[in-house]
């Protein structure tokens, strides 16, 4: 008995398309989960500043797309409590509103992501 096969190699994986769609995929996620975490942050701080000045957080950005920043704003790490000027040196022990953010975002990138992956999964 002798069996022959013959393939072809057609379609999105082949020709390059799937890791383009892939490439996107992965680019917009960033860029969502970023733009998503800018959100959360600006809703901490309304949370936890008690006077709202729109110095700090009109430097809140998002950079290359997927890194959220506050423009290294001089007292920044000193909002965060990560400042050489915190406790024990002021009372002040800085406030948890990075701290949230990141685990606000980290119980929704799972769906945020799941969400957008329908719409490359067709050009895969």
């Amino acid at each position: 008995m002798r069996l022959d096969v013959s393939t072809s190699r057609r379609g999105p994986i082949f020709d390059g398309r799937a890791r383009r769609a892939a490439n996107e995929y992965v680019n917009r996620l960033e860029r969502q989960l970023a733009e998503e975490g800018r959100t959360i942050l600006l809703g901490e701080l309304d949370r936890v500043l008690k006077t709202q000045t729109p110095f700090y957080t009109t430097r809140i950005k998002v950079e290359d797309g997927h890194t959220i920043t506050d423009s290294r704003v001089v007292y920044g790490p000193w909002l965060a409590g990560v400042g050489s000027r915190n406790y024990p040196v002021t009372k002040f022990k800085g406030y948890d509103h990075w701290i949230v953010t990141r685990d606000r975002l980290n119980s929704r990138k799972r769906g945020i992501g799941e969400r957008l992956l329908r719409r490359y999964t067709g050009r895969m």
